[in-house]
């Protein structure tokens, strides 16, 4: 039930059920035999006294003599938030249910239904649903009878109720409450104006169920079956999740004694409530959503998040609330009504138990202009530094909320009933305390409060602009699969490859090497493959330290735009012509070279490969598509700025950068980066072009199935005579040595922290202890979620989600580095850091086992293998190794060596090599923020 009518019916409004005779007592549920347990009193305030019965129900007595009527209202603190996917809207159907028969109350012959005791006893009565809460209300004559009969219904209700099939929905009739409840539904859905405030709640929650309306979506209220409503109700509905109400003209404890008979026999439940944990993560920007429907108004809201209604924020925020919509004061009122742009304002303010949401609202003539009215009730809203809230405005808003509150509580039966949201939003003395604590509360309080919720970033904007002819899209529902795929036969067996051995050996046996005229060498695998694919790598070498100075940026642009256009092709047309072809095409390139890989069928290699070479030779540079990747480039560049990961990738490698600024490897951090960036004109990428691009260094290799005579005479056609103008001279690598350095970078407003630890070694792949150092660092942390790192940051402590470490060193220089890496929270940075280097430390002190040996043994030969099957990963290795001369003679014979390593020899390794002092630890966070939340603890 709406809110609206809650209140309604709380001010004696509507009256949803009256009549005038008394009926005989109904019998009471027996549910346990014996004397009862006595009541336990807990507590009294201005009048009310609350008791605990021995199974868990509250009770609360509010005795008054002056008045001739009895209410009693009944919470259970169940409302929409607790139901789980599917279930949307089970709580409003459940109270829906709860007014048919129950054991003792219809459901046994000769006994009446609770609507008909209701009736019969002249009762203005109603059953409401809300977020955290649901309630069951009656005020009615007060005498022994109506009052011993409305408490027996309570009691048999709370746990005998039938919830039955028919009464739910009924298949043969097409009847029963579900299609009573969605009319409630399709009657919520015609107005236009609700709708866009639900939308807008919708669309301000990404997770807690507050975003979703109460009365559920159309599809659950539809299709929820009698066993899930019945487990929910079993699971809610006991005397433990309750509190009972009861106010008017009787005798206290007589009546304490009769609701201790009645609701002390039913059982305590076995089961306990799991409570609710999802929490709405904080609204990060401006939020807005527009509704499209036949109406005759227009109307824009604004919602923001706000404190549960517990929190002392909460008086402000009411305060707030009168002072901006009340009429003729409010500020809403004057801004938008009195000049015309509205017709009427609107708020809606939600008593909650966890972090709530108020919307502003306001009715706009269909002719009205609708941006107009939005921009004034923005400005209203969150322009209160400049227009701030006086003392004047306080003083009245408390006068009107006093005499609410004083109505209320002159009126017994009133009161009784507006306690509902007080229980929901925590306890029902939150009525008077936040009567008390109003009276504290001054217009710098409401005014820190206006500015603290009331902000863009905080802000869901909806819109209803009507419409006469809608045009929307409506989505089919799932098919019938089974059925579409029952008689399906398929085409052709793709055809199959051979069975190809991946050893080393058989690889390096199968494989033909040669250098073209040219100077270009190749490597080519030639063997059958399912679906007569074939993967071709080929990387072009240019340039030498002199010539590339000051040429980074340009020669990466260079690279990025080869396939945006060439001499006589769009960069659309290129894409079309790959794609015709069947090929997978990409080009990934620096100043120093570029790799371009291609995965294609047997027929359109040579085609691909002709295309590949126009490509490559004859790119044409269009301006705009420079302009087009430049501010690409430049975007990413500032998306990488304020990121922990980027920041801390660039700090590791400035640190272990060995070059001057200028050289064609040199780190600049990436602001400096930006601004090389946005430096770069397309004649400079033209003339690098021009410059250093051929192919006389560059190496080929093809795995798949080709014709390895026709590839090699083609590659001598295409590519023999393209020669780079500039000598190429390899660049050694350099890193230079750094030991126990530690840096911390601060990333502001960033959930996740990254954290590298390094240590550099000077060493090649080709030193004995290489092997070694590959099992032990595949032990500590190479191992995919099974290592020492990951066993003790993730799996036990739980820390991080991405945790481990590599180690890589060069075929020809030594320039070996160790690297280790976390992803975390800012606040577990610190213990991160603190067990990674645990781990380092006992792996150098007490060495590894020999079952950790022998698993990381098969582990790593296990996955070399598997990327031998790979062909692209095999065809770029095949490649990179003619350009240091190296065969598959060397995996071989690595395997080999890695076989043979015994404990002592990886262990020794370890501690010859990592040293846990030298270890380099760079980090990147939040961890400014992580300092101010431990100072406010």
């Amino acid at each position: 039930m709406k809110l609206l009518t809650v209140l309604m019916l709380s001010a004696g409004i509507l009256s949803p059920g009256l009549g005038y005779a008394a009926t005989p007592v109904e019998a009471a549920p027996q549910m346990k035999s014996g004397p009862v347990a006595a009541a336990v009193k807990v507590t009294s305030v201005e009048g009310l006294t609350e008791y605990r019965l021995a199974n868990g129900m509250r009770v609360l007595l509010f005795p008054d003599a002056s008045k001739p009527t009895l209410t009693t209202n009944i919470i259970y603190m169940v409302g929409s938030r607790h139901e789980n996917y599917g279930e949307t809207g089970m709580a409003h159907l459940l109270e829906h249910l709860l007014f048919k028969p129950s054991a003792n109350f219809g459901v046994k012959k000769g006994t009446r239904t609770p609507v008909e005791i209701l009736n019969s006893t002249g009762a203005q009565f109603n059953g409401t649903t809300w977020y955290d809460r649901t309630n069951y209300y009656a005020t009615f004559p007060a005498n022994e009878d109506n009052l011993r009969q409305m408490l027996a219904m309570e009691a048999d209700r709370m746990v005998n109720a039938a919830i039955d099939q028919n009464d739910l929905w009924n298949p043969k009739t097409n009847k029963g409450e579900m299609t009573v409840v969605r009319n409630e539904f399709e009657m919520g859905e015609s107005d236009p104006i609700g709708v866009t405030t639900e939308r807008i709640q919708a669309v301000a929650y990404d997770w807690h169920n507050y975003g979703k309306s109460t009365i559920g979506a159309r599809s659950d209220i539809e299709q929820v079956n009698i066993p899930r409503l019945r487990a929910f109700y079993k699971n809610y509905y006991q005397p433990d999740n309750a509190v009972l109400m009861v106010a008017g003209r009787f005798d206290e404890a007589k009546i304490l004694k009769q609701v201790n008979e009645l609701f002390g026999r039913i059982p305590k439940p076995n089961r306990v409530i799991q409570p609710t944990y999802t929490a709405e993560p904080t609204q990060d920007g401006e939020r807005s959503v527009t509704v499209r429907r036949s109406g005759g108004t227009q109307f824009v809201g604004a919602g923001y998040h706000v404190a549960p209604s517990g929190h002392p924020d909460a008086v402000a925020l009411n305060i707030l609330g009168r002072i901006l919509v009340d009429a003729p004061s409010g500020r809403l009122h004057k801004a938008l009504v009195e000049t015309k742009l509205a017709t009427k304002v609107d708020y809606e303010a939600v008593s909650n138990l966890e972090p709530g949401f108020r919307i502003f609202g306001a009715v706009v003539a269909k002719d009205g202009n609708l941006d107009q009215t939005q921009d004034a009730m923005l400005k209203v809203l969150e322009d209160l530094k400049s227009q701030p809230i006086t003392d004047a405005e306080v003083a009245r808003a408390k006068q009107q909320i006093n005499k609410t509150i004083e109505l209320a509580t002159a009126d017994t039966a009133r009161l009784t009933i507006a306690l509902t949201e007080s229980m929901a939003a925590g306890d029902w003395r939150l009525f008077f305390l936040q009567r008390d604590q109003m009276e504290k509360v001054d217009a710098a309080a409401v005014q820190a409060a206006a500015i603290k919720y009331l902000k863009p970033t905080n802000r869901t904007l909806g819109r209803f602009i009507p419409t006469d002819t809608a045009d929307r899209t409506e989505v089919p529902g799932k098919p019938d699969v089974l059925a579409m795929v029952k008689d399906y036969a398929g085409r052709a067996v793709v055809a199959q490859g051979e069975a190809f051995d991946p050893s080393p050996a058989n690889i390096e046996a199968r494989t033909q090497r040669f250098t073209l005229p040219g100077g270009m060498k190749a490597a080519l695998l030639s063997k059958k493959t399912k679906g007569a694919t074939v993967s071709v790598v080929m990387q072009l070498r240019f340039g030498a330290d002199e010539s590339l100075r000051g040429k980074a940026q340009t020669g990466q642009f260079a690279a990025s735009m080869l396939m945006s256009g060439t001499d006589r092709m769009t960069r659309e047309e290129i894409k079309d012509a790959f794609d015709k072809l069947k090929a997978q095409v990409n080009i990934n390139g620096n100043a120093e070279g570029l790799s371009a890989s291609i995965t294609t069928t047997r027929e359109n290699l040579p085609a691909t490969l002709d295309l590949l070479g126009e490509v490559l030779k004859k790119p044409s540079f269009p301006a705009k598509e420079f302009q087009e990747k430049q501010l690409e480039a430049i975007n990413r560049a500032e998306q990488n700025i304020p990121e922990p990961q980027p920041q801390a990738s660039n700090s590791m490698s400035r640190l272990i950068d060995a070059t001057p600024v200028g050289h064609v490897r040199h780190v600049g951090t990436l602001q400096e980066q930006l601004a090389e960036t946005k430096a770069v004109k397309v004649e400079d990428v033209k003339a690098f072009h021009a410059a250093f691009y051929g192919a006389n260094n560059a190496t080929l290799s093809a795995v798949g199935d080709f014709d390895p005579a026709a590839l090699k005479a083609q590659l001598g056609k295409l590519f023999d005579g393209w020669k780079s103008p500039q000598a190429y001279v390899r660049i050694p690598g350099v890193m230079k040595p750094v030991a126990g350095a530690k840096v911390a970078l601060e990333t502001p407003d960033k959930a996740n922290s990254f954290m590298l630890a390094i240590h550099p070694l000077a060493m090649k792949d080709s030193a004995d202890v290489y092997p070694a150092l590959l099992i032990a660092n595949h032990m500590l942390g190479g191992g995919a979620l099974r290592s020492r790192l990951a066993d003790r940051i993730r799996q036990k402590e739980g820390l991080s989600y991405g945790v481990g470490s590599q180690f890589s060193a060069p075929a020809l220089d030594p320039a070996a580095l160790w690297l280790a890496y976390a992803i975390s929270a800012p606040q577990n940075t610190a213990k991160v850091e603190a067990a990674m280097r645990e781990e380092i430390q006992k792996a150098v002190s007490d060495g590894f086992t020999e079952d950790e040996l022998a698993e990381a043994k098969k582990g790593w030969k296990q996955s070399a293998e598997v990327v031998r099957t790979q062909d692209p990963s095999l065809a770029r290795r095949l490649a990179s190794y003619l350009t240091i001369d190296r065969t598959m003679t060397f995996d071989k014979d690595l395997e080999a060596k890695v076989a043979a390593l015994t404990l002592a020899q990886v262990n020794d390794a370890l501690r010859q090599n990592l040293k846990p002092a030298n270890v380099s630890v760079i980090s990147a966070g939040d961890f400014a923020k992580v300092a101010k939340d431990a100072a406010a603890k």
